[in-house]
Protein backbone atom coordinates (compact mmCIF):
# COMPACT_ATOMS: atom_id res chain seq x y z
CA UNK A 1 0.00 0.00 0.00
CA UNK A 2 1.70 3.29 -1.08
CA UNK A 3 0.38 6.93 -1.90
CA UNK A 4 1.80 9.04 -4.26
CA UNK A 5 1.34 12.03 -5.75
CA UNK A 6 2.16 13.18 -9.31
CA UNK A 7 2.87 16.51 -11.43
CA UNK A 8 0.67 18.26 -14.15
CA UNK A 9 -0.11 15.27 -16.63
CA UNK A 10 -1.67 17.35 -19.48
CA UNK A 11 -3.21 15.01 -21.91
CA UNK A 12 0.75 13.06 -21.72
CA UNK A 13 -1.02 9.63 -21.36
CA UNK A 14 1.73 7.36 -22.21
CA UNK A 15 4.52 8.76 -20.10
CA UNK A 16 1.61 8.89 -17.34
CA UNK A 17 1.36 4.97 -17.80
CA UNK A 18 4.99 4.28 -17.93
CA UNK A 19 5.42 6.07 -14.76
CA UNK A 20 3.00 4.44 -13.18
CA UNK A 21 4.27 0.89 -14.06
CA UNK A 22 7.39 1.99 -12.83
CA UNK A 23 6.26 2.34 -9.26
CA UNK A 24 4.01 -1.59 -10.00
CA UNK A 25 1.11 1.56 -9.18
CA UNK A 26 -2.00 -0.90 -8.05
CA UNK A 27 -5.34 0.61 -7.56
CA UNK A 28 -6.46 -2.06 -5.65
CA UNK A 29 -4.49 -0.46 -2.61
CA UNK A 30 -2.49 2.39 -3.66
CA UNK A 31 -3.90 6.14 -3.87
CA UNK A 32 -2.69 8.75 -6.08
CA UNK A 33 -3.36 12.33 -5.74
CA UNK A 34 -2.96 14.03 -8.88
CA UNK A 35 -2.07 18.21 -8.50
CA UNK A 36 -4.05 19.15 -11.01
CA UNK A 37 -4.14 20.61 -15.10
CA UNK A 38 -4.84 16.94 -16.17
CA UNK A 39 -5.79 18.49 -19.71
CA UNK A 40 -4.84 20.74 -22.44
CA UNK A 41 -1.40 21.04 -25.00
CA UNK A 42 -0.48 17.30 -24.36
CA UNK A 43 -1.74 14.58 -27.26
CA UNK A 44 -4.27 12.36 -25.24
CA UNK A 45 -6.28 14.78 -22.25
CA UNK A 46 -9.01 12.30 -23.41
CA UNK A 47 -7.48 8.98 -22.38
CA UNK A 48 -5.99 10.41 -19.04
CA UNK A 49 -9.35 11.45 -17.60
CA UNK A 50 -11.10 8.30 -18.81
CA UNK A 51 -7.97 6.19 -17.01
CA UNK A 52 -8.75 8.76 -13.89
CA UNK A 53 -12.42 8.23 -13.87
CA UNK A 54 -12.37 4.66 -14.29
CA UNK A 55 -9.56 4.12 -11.24
CA UNK A 56 -12.78 5.58 -9.32
CA UNK A 57 -11.80 5.74 -5.08
CA UNK A 58 -7.91 5.79 -5.74
CA UNK A 59 -7.72 8.30 -7.18
CA UNK A 60 -7.58 11.98 -5.69
CA UNK A 61 -7.74 14.95 -7.91
CA UNK A 62 -7.00 18.60 -7.33
CA UNK A 63 -8.26 21.13 -9.95
CA UNK A 64 -5.84 23.17 -12.40
CA UNK A 65 -6.61 26.19 -14.08
CA UNK A 66 -6.87 24.21 -17.72
CA UNK A 67 -9.31 21.66 -16.01
CA UNK A 68 -11.18 24.84 -14.55
CA UNK A 69 -10.97 26.51 -18.11
CA UNK A 70 -12.47 22.84 -19.42
CA UNK A 71 -15.30 22.71 -17.22
CA UNK A 72 -16.16 26.80 -18.23
CA UNK A 73 -16.12 26.00 -21.82
CA UNK A 74 -18.43 23.34 -21.52
CA UNK A 75 -20.61 25.45 -19.48
CA UNK A 76 -20.72 28.32 -21.41
CA UNK A 77 -21.01 26.77 -24.95
CA UNK A 78 -17.71 27.77 -25.74
CA UNK A 79 -15.08 25.94 -28.15
CA UNK A 80 -11.69 24.70 -26.90
CA UNK A 81 -8.29 26.66 -27.73
CA UNK A 82 -7.02 24.79 -30.74
CA UNK A 83 -3.31 24.73 -28.63
CA UNK A 84 -5.04 22.99 -26.08
CA UNK A 85 -5.92 19.90 -28.63
CA UNK A 86 -9.22 18.57 -26.70
CA UNK A 87 -11.29 18.36 -30.04
CA UNK A 88 -11.18 14.49 -29.28
CA UNK A 89 -12.26 15.46 -26.14
CA UNK A 90 -14.96 17.57 -27.34
CA UNK A 91 -16.36 14.84 -29.49
CA UNK A 92 -16.36 12.12 -27.44
CA UNK A 93 -19.77 10.47 -26.52
CA UNK A 94 -18.75 10.23 -22.96
CA UNK A 95 -17.58 13.99 -22.93
CA UNK A 96 -20.28 15.11 -20.27
CA UNK A 97 -19.88 12.58 -18.07
CA UNK A 98 -15.55 13.43 -17.82
CA UNK A 99 -17.01 17.12 -17.27
CA UNK A 100 -19.22 15.75 -14.61
CA UNK A 101 -16.54 13.93 -13.21
CA UNK A 102 -14.26 16.72 -13.34
CA UNK A 103 -16.31 18.76 -11.44
CA UNK A 104 -16.73 16.59 -8.75
CA UNK A 105 -13.12 17.39 -7.63
CA UNK A 106 -11.94 19.93 -5.44
CA UNK A 107 -9.28 22.88 -5.25
CA UNK A 108 -7.73 21.96 -2.14
CA UNK A 109 -6.70 17.98 -0.06
CA UNK A 110 -5.42 18.01 3.44
CA UNK A 111 -3.48 15.10 4.17
CA UNK A 112 -3.43 14.86 8.14
CA UNK A 113 -1.48 11.75 8.50
CA UNK A 114 1.49 13.62 6.47
CA UNK A 115 0.60 17.20 7.25
CA UNK A 116 0.25 18.03 3.45
CA UNK A 117 -1.87 20.51 1.24
CA UNK A 118 -2.17 19.36 -1.95
CA UNK A 119 -2.90 21.81 -4.61
CA UNK A 120 -2.25 23.00 -8.30
CA UNK A 121 -0.58 26.42 -7.84
CA UNK A 122 0.37 27.00 -4.06
CA UNK A 123 -0.81 28.60 -0.86
CA UNK A 124 -1.80 32.28 -0.63
CA UNK A 125 0.70 33.64 2.15
CA UNK A 126 -2.99 35.72 3.45
CA UNK A 127 -3.82 32.70 4.55
CA UNK A 128 -2.97 29.67 7.27
CA UNK A 129 -3.98 26.37 6.74
CA UNK A 130 -7.47 26.33 8.44
CA UNK A 131 -8.88 29.61 6.68
CA UNK A 132 -7.04 28.35 3.02
CA UNK A 133 -9.29 24.88 3.36
CA UNK A 134 -12.44 26.69 4.28
CA UNK A 135 -12.15 28.96 1.34
CA UNK A 136 -11.06 26.34 -0.81
CA UNK A 137 -14.51 24.42 0.38
CA UNK A 138 -16.68 27.44 0.11
CA UNK A 139 -15.13 28.21 -3.40
CA UNK A 140 -15.71 24.24 -4.55
CA UNK A 141 -19.76 23.93 -3.74
CA UNK A 142 -19.99 27.25 -5.43
CA UNK A 143 -18.98 25.49 -9.22
CA UNK A 144 -20.50 22.23 -7.67
CA UNK A 145 -23.52 23.88 -6.92
CA UNK A 146 -26.77 24.63 -9.08
CA UNK A 147 -25.79 27.95 -9.77
CA UNK A 148 -22.32 26.61 -11.01
CA UNK A 149 -23.25 28.64 -14.62
CA UNK A 150 -23.00 32.05 -12.44
CA UNK A 151 -19.60 31.55 -11.44
CA UNK A 152 -18.05 30.06 -14.24
CA UNK A 153 -19.27 33.29 -15.53
CA UNK A 154 -17.32 35.15 -13.20
CA UNK A 155 -14.44 33.10 -12.85
CA UNK A 156 -12.52 35.01 -15.39
CA UNK A 157 -10.71 38.43 -14.66
CA UNK A 158 -7.15 39.56 -12.94
CA UNK A 159 -8.28 41.28 -9.73
CA UNK A 160 -8.68 41.22 -6.54
CA UNK A 161 -5.32 40.36 -6.73
CA UNK A 162 -4.47 40.25 -3.04
CA UNK A 163 -7.00 38.98 -0.27
CA UNK A 164 -9.55 40.76 2.11
CA UNK A 165 -11.84 39.97 4.51
CA UNK A 166 -14.05 42.26 2.86
CA UNK A 167 -14.43 41.18 -0.53
CA UNK A 168 -17.97 40.42 -1.77
CA UNK A 169 -18.79 36.80 -2.66
CA UNK A 170 -18.28 36.55 -6.26
CA UNK A 171 -14.32 38.53 -5.88
CA UNK A 172 -13.46 35.81 -3.18
CA UNK A 173 -14.61 33.14 -5.46
CA UNK A 174 -12.25 34.58 -8.23
CA UNK A 175 -9.51 35.33 -5.84
CA UNK A 176 -9.54 31.86 -4.29
CA UNK A 177 -9.96 30.29 -7.34
CA UNK A 178 -6.87 32.50 -9.11
CA UNK A 179 -4.63 31.38 -5.70
CA UNK A 180 -5.09 27.75 -5.89
CA UNK A 181 -4.91 27.64 -9.46
CA UNK A 182 -3.10 30.38 -11.44
CA UNK A 183 -0.79 31.83 -8.51
CA UNK A 184 3.36 32.15 -9.03
CA UNK A 185 4.26 35.23 -8.38
CA UNK A 186 3.62 38.35 -5.70
CA UNK A 187 4.58 41.48 -6.31
CA UNK A 188 6.78 43.66 -3.46
CA UNK A 189 2.43 45.00 -2.16
CA UNK A 190 1.96 41.38 -2.09
CA UNK A 191 -0.22 41.04 -4.70
CA UNK A 192 -0.55 37.97 -7.67
CA UNK A 193 0.92 38.45 -10.65
CA UNK A 194 -0.04 36.48 -13.27
CA UNK A 195 2.06 37.79 -16.36
CA UNK A 196 5.18 36.28 -15.60
CA UNK A 197 6.13 32.13 -15.80
CA UNK A 198 9.79 31.92 -15.82
CA UNK A 199 12.18 30.91 -13.40
CA UNK A 200 12.46 32.75 -10.05
CA UNK A 201 16.30 34.05 -11.20
CA UNK A 202 15.05 35.42 -14.55
CA UNK A 203 12.11 37.69 -12.50
CA UNK A 204 14.59 39.21 -9.29
CA UNK A 205 11.69 42.07 -8.95
CA UNK A 206 9.10 39.64 -8.21
CA UNK A 207 8.83 37.00 -5.25
CA UNK A 208 7.91 33.45 -5.54
CA UNK A 209 4.75 32.76 -3.50
CA UNK A 210 6.63 30.11 -1.78
CA UNK A 211 9.30 32.61 -1.00
CA UNK A 212 7.14 34.32 1.17
CA UNK A 213 7.84 34.31 5.20
CA UNK A 214 4.57 33.19 6.17
CA UNK A 215 5.20 30.60 4.10
CA UNK A 216 8.43 29.73 5.37
CA UNK A 217 7.27 29.95 8.73
CA UNK A 218 5.02 26.86 8.03
CA UNK A 219 7.87 24.62 9.42
CA UNK A 220 5.66 21.59 9.94
CA UNK A 221 3.57 21.59 7.01
CA UNK A 222 4.38 20.39 3.44
CA UNK A 223 2.64 21.85 0.24
CA UNK A 224 2.78 19.90 -2.94
CA UNK A 225 1.70 21.83 -6.17
CA UNK A 226 2.22 21.63 -9.65
CA UNK A 227 1.08 24.42 -12.09
CA UNK A 228 5.16 26.17 -12.43
CA UNK A 229 7.30 23.84 -14.93
CA UNK A 230 9.76 26.78 -15.20
CA UNK A 231 11.04 25.90 -11.24
CA UNK A 232 11.96 21.98 -12.66
CA UNK A 233 10.88 20.57 -9.13
CA UNK A 234 13.28 23.27 -7.66
CA UNK A 235 11.76 25.49 -4.43
CA UNK A 236 14.95 25.54 -2.39
CA UNK A 237 12.57 24.23 0.58
CA UNK A 238 11.77 20.87 1.65
CA UNK A 239 8.86 21.26 2.58
CA UNK A 240 7.36 22.85 -0.37
CA UNK A 241 7.48 20.29 -3.34
CA UNK A 242 7.07 21.19 -7.10
CA UNK A 243 5.76 18.68 -9.09
CA UNK A 244 5.35 19.96 -12.39
CA UNK A 245 8.75 19.34 -14.38
CA UNK A 246 7.06 19.91 -17.81
CA UNK A 247 6.44 16.73 -18.86
CA UNK A 248 4.33 18.40 -22.14
CA UNK A 249 7.00 20.60 -22.92
CA UNK A 250 9.33 17.90 -23.67
CA UNK A 251 11.29 17.20 -20.02
CA UNK A 252 9.51 15.16 -17.54
CA UNK A 253 6.60 13.83 -15.60
CA UNK A 254 7.51 13.11 -11.81
CA UNK A 255 5.94 11.06 -9.24
CA UNK A 256 6.45 11.38 -5.05
CA UNK A 257 5.67 8.51 -2.79
CA UNK A 258 4.35 10.54 0.14
CA UNK A 259 5.53 7.92 2.59
CA UNK A 260 9.04 8.00 1.93
CA UNK A 261 9.61 10.77 -0.25
CA UNK A 262 11.24 8.95 -3.10
CA UNK A 263 11.01 10.29 -6.36
CA UNK A 264 10.22 8.69 -9.92
CA UNK A 265 10.41 10.06 -13.11
CA UNK A 266 9.65 9.51 -16.88
CA UNK A 267 10.73 11.46 -19.66
CA UNK A 268 8.57 12.97 -21.82
CA UNK A 269 7.93 10.60 -25.45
Amino acid sequence: MADYAIGDLQGCFTEFKLLLEKVNFNPSKDILYLVGDIVARGPDSLACLRYLKNLGDSVKITLGNHDLHLIATYYLNKQPKKNDLLDSLFSASDFPELISFLQKQPLAIWLESYQTLICHAGLSPHWNIKTALTQANLATKKYQSDDALYYFKNMYGEGPLIWSDELSEVESFRYTVNAFTRMRFLTPNNEMDFIHKDAPHNTPELQPWFKHPNIQRLKNTKIIFGHWASLLGKTDNENIIALDTGCVWGKELTLLELDTGTITTQAAI
